[in-house]
């Protein structure tokens, strides 16, 4: 059974999108994994299709009724779904790559688009919904996060890489950032590519690339190497 990936979003045109292009759009094609986009404005009820309101409490922006949201979220994930419900939002838990492999490793995802200032609670509380972020920054709408989530993982999926080796290497995968990487020409505009690269000895390049690795993620991203410093020092001797 293909990987089961459900959009949830008042712009379901956004869909597939780039996601039908290069490995994700090959995978797509050969039925590795399944993509349908639900417009949430066909739920409403009113003649206007109303999918929001004036917030309770006052203030600017207007929310997405939970009304129309849960009949959306219904039509989505019948009875027996186990696949998770995401919703993407700013306020959420910063999406990372262990959590992309978690959602990889399962039978696929939901994901609610908000929109306007945000979802009603009431059905954020009713319904589990996993809260994600792409990032400290706030977009008009969840859909660009949407897509970022599902390349991320549907690269994971079984079949969509060429080398299984790319995914274990890559950034993020052991905690580190990537080591920096060379090809030909050797020497190009006076710069050499580093002697250990093209030396053959195969623990030296394994060193190599471990302390460019270290070396870049202390410099670039401090709060990921402190954190591989804690776990260190809490893992059992």
């Amino acid at each position: 059974m293909s990987w089961h990936a459900t959009i949830l979003t008042l712009f379901p045109e956004m869909f597939p999108g780039p996601l039908g292009v290069s490995l994700a759009g090959r995978a797509l094609r050969e039925g590795i994994w399944r993509c349908e986009a639900l417009d949430i404005r066909s739920f409403a009820t009113d003649r206007h299709r109303t999918v929001d309101d004036t917030p309770f409490g006052g203030g600017a922006g207007m929310v997405m009724r939970p009304d129309v949201a849960d009949a959306a979220i219904s039509a989505a994930m019948p009875d027996g779904d186990a696949r998770p419900l995401v919703y993407l939002t700013p306020r959420g838990r910063l999406l990372d790559q262990a959590m992309v492999r978690d959602f990889a490793a399962g039978p696929g995802v939901v994901l609610f688009c908000g929109r306007y200032e945000g979802l009603d609670q009431r059905v954020i509380e009713a319904r589990g919904m996993r809260e994600v972020s792409l990032g400290d920054y706030v977009l008009s709408g969840g859909e660009v996060a949407a897509l970022a989530l599902l390349d991320a993982c549907v690269r994971l999926l079984p079949g969509v890489m060429g080398a299984s080796e790319s995914a274990v290497e890559e950034s993020h995968s052991a905690g580190l950032l990537e080591y920096p990487h060379y090809t030909r020409p050797a020497e190009w505009q006076g710069r050499a590519v580093p002697p250990v690269l093209l030396s053959g000895h195969h623990a030296e390049v394994a060193r190599w690339r471990r302390t460019q690795s270290e070396a870049a993620t202390r410099e670039r991203r401090p709060d990921l190497w402190n954190r591989m410093q804690v776990a260190g020092a809490q893992a059992p001797a």
